[in-house]
């Protein structure tokens, strides 16, 4: 099944307010067998909404409205559908008491405009709201189902999970579909599909993937449709074994978690513990760590030792080197990471000095630069990586996700 959803309201386009009902519907309806094939917003104007509506049905078996069923004059959706339909307003008794039991609960007095809200159109099928005043409606049309829902998130969200949802799985036209998403970090978008492209070349043809990058990782969401999710399951499954084979250490995790929590599982495993010291991150790493519930299990501290006084007095980083070779420099992540190590009693030590910019680089070291060490209980690996761009924000983000990624596999005994 094929679902587009239209949002309706000024306020959106003019972004007075952003669309999170459209990205919780997708994700709903994505995990019950239902395909969205656009996401459309329009004026709360006629003509612009009767043109969506039918620009919708050539495509799509399901559309769904949200916005413009309120009591206002501005509210028109519902008379717009009634042309679209070819009906007309009548009275609806039940959505009139459920309005006055609402409003005499809370102590307040109804008007005309509140009553008005119980004038539904004639052919549709009334979805009661219990969160609102304003009832979803239900309309059939050359095969395409049509349903109309109020704006308001909450509303809206009781109405997809106890009317909308539960009346579509009756129709048995929803296929099932199945998601896994392959968390990688530290291959670039166009070098990993390069590497994986022949995998991905031999996916059956059911099973579409998705790149999504950002400065944390490149997720690789594998999508599956099909009629049972069971078997699905078990075909993305295998797919994702033959990927684990070609990429391994690229891939750090799946769906939501995060490389903290993949890091900190696996040091309650191995009962060792872990600190951090850093300069160009600000504490960004140790964030990440503490981010997770439980870590204090694992974690000892940090240092976030931005002037070479405290690389000096807290972690033992020599006057020398800092001298000789500089703050960012293999000499000094080296002692810094050995260091903070040292100072915490850990097992498992990570440590950043760089330049993350906009100012401050060189030509020798431009922004960007950043020397991230890792120690274990048996080797010390300091490595120099270049991050392109001038966005501060961005490289602290990239060299905190990168060091943690050469921790995770340092843990794991890869490195």
């Amino acid at each position: 099944m094929k679902a587009e959803i239209i949002t309706i309201g000024d306020e959106i386009l003019i972004g007075q307010i952003v669309d999170t009902n459209s990205a919780w519907m997708g994700e709903q309806f994505n995990l019950n067998g239902i395909e969205i094939y656009q996401i459309t917003s329009v004026h709360d104007d006629h003509d612009h909404i009767m043109r969506a509506i039918k620009n919708a049905e050539a495509h799509a078996d399901l559309v769904v409205i949200t916005g413009g069923l309120g009591p206002t004059k501005d509210d028109i959706t519902k008379h717009t559908l009634c042309e679209y339909f070819n009906t007309k307003l009548v009275f609806h008794e039940p959505t009139l008491n459920a309005i006055t039991e609402r409003f005499k609960h809370r102590g307040v007095d109804m008007n005309k405009l509140n009553r008005d809200q119980a004038m539904l159109p004639e052919s549709c099928t009334i979805l009661p709201n219990k969160m609102g005043t304003a009832p979803g409606m239900w309309f059939e049309k050359n095969d395409t189902i049509f349903v109309s829902m109020p704006g308001v998130p909450f509303e809206m969200k009781y109405l997809v999970e106890f009317e909308l949802l539960p009346r579509l799985r009756q129709t048995k036209r929803t296929k099932a579909i199945f998601h896994k998403t392959v968390l990688t970090q530290g291959v670039p978008e166009s070098m990993l599909a390069e590497r994986i492209a022949a995998w991905e070349e031999a996916l059956p043809a059911h099973i579409k993937l998705a790149y999504l990058p950002n400065p944390m990782a490149v997720r690789l969401r594998l999508s599956a449709i099909g009629d049972r999710v069971q078997v699905l399951k078990s075909e993305v499954e295998s797919e994702i074994e033959k990927l684990q084979k070609i990429i391994p250490e690229a891939i750090f995790g799946y769906d939501t978690e995060t490389m903290s929590e993949v890091i900190g599982r696996e040091l309650v495993k191995q009962n060792k513990k872990l600190a951090v010291a850093e300069s160009c991150t600000g504490g960004y790493i140790s964030h990440l760590i503490t981010s997770v519930s439980g870590s204090s299990a694992y974690y000892n501290g940090s240092v976030t030792s931005y002037s070479n006084e405290i690389k000096e007095k807290l972690l033992g980083v020599s006057r020398e080197n800092l001298e000789k070779y500089g703050a960012v420099s293999e000499q000094v992540a080296r002692e810094m990471v050995e260091g903070v190590k040292r100072v915490m009693k850990a097992d498992y030590a990570v440590a950043t000095t760089g330049i993350a910019g906009p100012t401050g680089g060189t030509e020798e070291k431009p922004v960007g630069t950043v020397w991230i060490a890792v120690s274990g209980p048996e080797k010390t690996l300091v490595k120099k990586y270049t991050f392109i761009g001038d966005q501060r924000d961005r490289n602290i983000v990239r060299s905190g996700q990168t060091a943690l990624q050469l921790l995770r596999r340092m843990v794991l005994g890869e490195l």
